[in-house]
């Protein structure tokens, strides 16, 4: 269990989930005494959502905060944040368009130690964002999906963006997309939609030196068995790259995992067994 230690971010506030914050809350607190409490991450949450929080906190709570408005959300964000009885364990900043790369990362100095993940942007400034990243310590995040067909990258601009990141030594994380464990098409939207597992076998293998061309195939595979006897081969060093993903469901991914045999099945109560 190790290798997915800390690996589902709960992000169920945000679509397609859309779970109220009253609610998302304590359903977050029964993700953490569960019997998978190991591998579940922070509750993400957008910044305004903050000043919604002290009334529903109710024990220390981990959070990580997203700025989908760029560094300019992030005094206040800090500032409420340190108000409030919450480790807040990571800040993921998107990038805004009229801010060249050297200004967005100069905003970022106010960050102090809390880890900075910036949200690539899947145009001609990745090069410049990851070089940065590898030069100030910052990590990076990608977006692997969306409510839109063409928020989706491709399995080639997605492997490329992995062997980038791992080539420069950046850590990253993903957000949106990834809804199950293996590439798969969604059977309402139609959409082509990339799996987290395939997106740590595929790490790993850009760690060992693989090329992005190579990543390309890992990402494409869909049969459940080559991937996950490919998982039962990745060190724990591949974790060092891919951090961590967010997902709406905590106990999908991890019905997921215990299902391909990768997690123990006493992980589950009995009433969360699909």
């Amino acid at each position: 269990m190790s290798l997915f230690a800390g690996f589902f971010d709960d992000a169920a506030v945000f679509p397609p989930g859309s779970k109220p914050l009253p609610d998302a809350v304590p359903d977050h607190a029964g993700h953490r005494s569960a019997g998978y409490h190991e591998l579940v991450g922070p509750l993400i949450l957008a910044a305004p959502a903050l000043a919604d929080l002290g009334s529903l906190v109710r024990e220390p709570l981990e959070i990580a905060v997203t700025a989908p408005g760029g560094p300019a959300q992030l005094p206040d964000a800090l500032a409420r944040a340190a108000d409030l009885p919450v480790r807040l364990s990571g800040l993921e900043v998107a990038v805004p368009a009229e801010l060249s790369v050297p200004e967005f990362f100069g905003a970022l100095d106010g960050a102090g130690d809390v880890p900075v993940f910036v949200e690539v942007p899947r145009d001609a400034r990745r090069a410049e964002v990851i070089a940065t990243c590898a030069k100030t310590g910052h990590h990076a995040k990608f977006r692997t999906g969306g409510v839109k067909a063409e928020l989706y990258p491709d399995e080639a601009e997605l492997a490329a963006a992995i062997a980038a990141v791992v080539a420069a030594g950046v850590p990253f994380k993903a957000t949106a997309g990834l809804h199950h464990a293996l590439r798969n098409t969604d059977p309402v939207t139609g959409f082509e939609q990339h799996g987290f597992l395939n997106v740590l076998v595929a790490t790993a293998a850009a760690r060992d030196g693989a090329s992005g061309a190579e990543l390309v195939p890992l990402l494409a595979e869909r049969d459940g068995a080559v991937v996950a006897r490919r998982v039962s081969e990745v060190d724990a060093g591949a974790r060092e790259s891919f951090r961590s993903f967010g997902t709406c469901s905590i106990i999908e991914p991890v019905t997921e995992v215990v299902g391909l045999g990768l997690v123990p099945a006493s992980v589950l109560g009995e009433g969360e067994k699909a």
